[in-house]
């Protein structure tokens, strides 16, 4: 892992300018800066950044964060990654932390196959390029299948020389080491000779989120008896099959954008239709869906639509993986290519307009294709038809969430329509799957329970994405005003708490020291940030907002941005229209400090009042009823006390 003195080197460099200007052109007004937001089409600039709170916002679409939270967003990077580009940037060199030494051979074995891979990939791009038979052969097949040198390029294509050791030869001559390039599946050895894997064919490289190349696909060229079309890398260190999509390095941001991915078979028809212009595409490798690669789809968006051959084979594959997309929540529509064509060679055929009309206009609901398709399938066969009911149910089951109740119903009703069978009974039949899977959960949970849960961590330990954020307009509904002063007391400790209270203490320490009950606190993420600071405080560390902007837990990270939010600057005009000194930090600081606590001080009272009332309600002899009666009475005091020492008016 990065060693924390490596990250805040590099946390001391960012300028949240300057790594959002790399995305957003940004125009300065007043204080801050605003531009387009990048994560939703509008005309008219609402997405502000702040380089004194070092924090973005868009206050139309309300995504916020700061540098690393941006470039996770952006870029789809996890929390690592966005680390790494940060460094790479301003040039801070990675120091990793202590680690086991299975794990520090894990990594290296990672690295050396990533060395070997980008060295592989520049090796048969130079092949493609600059040799006779590169030029003769494979760029002679890849220009008539349709493809220009610009989209070569850009996919980073190649080709592997006939000869039987040649990429060996070189590979080993740059002192590559023998068994990982047998791991990346380059090489193959044989009585112990080393023989190129993917001799005459057209390579095409495969990459992670952040560019890197995990492995290769290679084509035969022409058709070739007794060969497979495809040969692909082997499982390894850095190469799972299942948790991969082809060209989804190059589509994200184009799938961002549309909102839409499309998903089709092979490799070649990602390539055709980028260069077509249609890049919001990637492919599955021609294998069935995962969950991993779903879940891949779903960073981006939640709406995917499945273009497969139209002819059976491309019809089961298009249906396979359909429950798992459904569990994910992802919304699926299914697009048939006519005429036995493949996307590549369909949109050669009609243009890039065409078959963006065509998508549209063809766009099939998933699950009641799935219907009509069995029902052709079933004929008359009672048994299959029954079959096929309880496959259609358990189909619906899956779209189990809550904000998917309304969508299930409407499912069931026209499955029903198209099955000739009663509403009510699918609906039962629906209801008994649901019951069925969570019963298995249930009893899958109570034989795992342990009471030393799982330590987090490992090489994906930051690989699920970035948090979501909830848009302020939505959200702000949903703060009652308790929560709004337990953030303003949080605000205070970030910003105000290495400030002086008195002569002896800072602000922290009164903040502390007053007993600030934190099961006051009914917001536990408030909680958690209180806790660290307060660990971090008592080990010597002044925390400031810096230190939980950036922390690496994203979800403390982004409670924060909320708190900290900037939806007014004070004007730099201001004293124009103001007669008198402006406050200032330094001016209002304490009263805002002792405002903060004193709520909190009024809420626990208010509290301890409600408590002690429902305790008088239950049957006292006469002396306990008199103690209650002057505890309510003492708590009273206390609350008129303290709301007229701070001006605090209580609302019931």
């Amino acid at each position: 892992m990065i060693s924390q003195q490596t990250i805040q080197q590099i946390l001391s460099r960012v300028d949240v300018v300057e790594v959002v200007g790399s995305f957003v052109k940004l125009k300065k007004r007043g204080v801050n800066y605003i531009g387009l937001c990048p994560f939703h089409n509008e005309k008219s600039p609402s997405f502000s950044v702040s380089p004194t709170k070092e924090i973005y916002k868009c206050f139309g679409c309300g995504k916020s964060g700061n540098s690393i939270s941006f470039l996770m967003e952006v870029e789809k990077y996890s929390y690592v990654e966005a680390l790494r580009w940060l460094a790479n940037k301003y040039n801070v060199e990675i120091e990793e932390t202590e680690i086991s030494p299975e794990l520090k051979a894990q990594y290296q074995v990672a690295d050396s196959l990533y060395i070997i891979n980008q060295f592989a990939q520049q090796y048969f791009a130079k092949q493609l390029f600059e040799s006779e038979d590169g030029d003769a052969i494979a760029m002679s097949y890849l220009r008539e299948r349709g493809f220009n040198e610009d989209i070569i390029r850009k996919f980073q294509i190649g080709y592997c020389l006939p000869e039987r050791d040649a990429f060996a030869k070189a590979a080993l001559a740059a002192q590559y080491n023998q068994d990982y390039l047998q791991k990346t599946g380059l090489i193959v050895v044989r009585d112990d000779r080393p023989y190129d894997n993917y001799r005459g064919r057209i390579i095409f490289p495969i990459h992670n989120q952040s560019g890197k190349v995990l492995g290769f696909g290679a084509r035969v060229i022409g058709k070739v008896e007794r060969a497979p079309k495809y040969i692909n890398t082997p499982e390894n260190e850095i190469y799972h099959k299942s948790k991969i999509l082809y060209g989804s390095y190059f589509a994200r941001q184009s799938i961002d954008k549309n909102d839409e991915c499309l998903l089709v078979e092979g490799y070649t028809d990602v390539v055709s239709l980028h260069q077509a212009g249609i890049e919001n595409v990637v492919a599955s490798g021609g294998t069935s869906l995962t969950p991993d690669q779903l879940r891949l789809v779903k960073k981006y968006t939640k709406n995917l639509t499945i273009i497969y051959d139209g002819d059976s084979a491309g019809v089961k594959a298009a249906l396979r993986g359909l429950d798992l997309a459904l569990e994910e929540g992802l919304n699926v529509k299914l697009v048939l290519i006519p005429d036995n064509e493949d996307p590549d060679s369909y949109v050669n055929k009609i243009g890039a307009e065409q078959f963006r009309d065509f998508v549209k206009a063809s766009k099939k609901d998933f699950i009641l294709f799935q219907v009509e398709i069995l029902l052709k399938d079933a004929g008359d066969d009672t048994n299959k038809k029954a079959a096929l009911v309880n496959q259609i149910a358990e189909t619906i089951s899956k779209l189990n969430k809550t904000e998917d109740f309304t969508k299930q119903q409407d499912y069931i009703r026209r499955c029903a329509d198209l099955l000739r069978i009663e509403e009510v009974g699918l609906n039962n039949l629906v209801n008994k799957f649901i019951r069925d899977k969570l019963t298995k959960q249930e009893a899958k949970q109570q034989q795992s329970q342990s009471p030393f849960p799982p330590m987090d961590g490992g090489p994906d330990f930051y690989d699920d994405g970035p948090p979501i954020f909830v848009p302020e307009d939505e959200a702000g509904s949903l703060f009652n005003k308790d929560e709004m002063n337990e953030r303003a007391m949080v605000r205070c400790l970030l910003d105000y708490g290495l400030k002086p209270w008195d002569e002896s203490r800072r602000v922290a320490d009164y903040i502390f020291e007053e007993s600030v009950d934190q099961n006051m606190i009914d917001n536990k993420d408030l909680v958690r940030i209180l806790d660290t600071y307060k660990v971090w405080y008592d080990e010597g560390v002044e925390p400031g907002p810096k230190n939980f902007l950036y922390h690496e837990d994203q979800t403390l990270s982004a409670m924060v941005v909320t708190v900290m939010d900037f939806a007014y600057e004070m004007s730099p005009k201001w004293n124009e229209h103001f007669d008198g000194k402006l406050p200032t930090t330094e001016d209002i600081y304490r009263a805002d400090v002792k405002s903060a606590v004193n709520y909190l001080k009024i809420r626990k009272i208010r509290r301890l009042i409600d408590e002690n009332q429902r305790d008088m309600q239950k049957p006292h002899n006469s002396e306990e009823l008199l103690v209650l009666l002057q505890t309510h009475m003492a708590l009273k005091q206390m609350e008129q006390d303290m709301i007229k020492q701070n001006g605090t008016v209580i609302l019931k």
